[in-house]
């Protein structure tokens, strides 16, 4: 999910499914290097493909995006704590300065 290409492509399919044509269109590079995105965002198991006729199909895995967000939600909770206090405490130090 580092990639911005992986994220643009997740971003997409929260539309809905999408044939593997359309979502490589908007970028600019060759197909070949578009579907190792494709390829490491379903061995991720963030997305699946099939074939329908000569289509491929992308489609989201929503169980698996949902362990993503609650394990995000966990470190933004513990971040924001964490950066709370640090504000905390630079206030002390300016209130103790003065």
């Amino acid at each position: 999910m580092a990639d911005p290409t992986r994220r643009a492509v997740i971003a997409r399919l929260t539309r809905g499914p999408a044939a593997v044509s359309d979502l490589h269109a908007p970028f600019d590079m060759a197909l070949p290097s578009f579907l190792k995105h494709l390829t490491k965002l379903e061995a991720a198991g963030l997305i699946r493909t099939s074939k329908q006729g000569r289509t491929r199909i992308a489609q989201i895995e929503t169980a698996r995006l949902r362990i993503a967000e609650d394990w995000l939600s966990q470190q933004r909770t513990l971040w924001e704590s964490r950066l709370d206090r640090l504000s905390a405490l630079a206030e002390q130090i300016e209130k103790d300065q003065t």
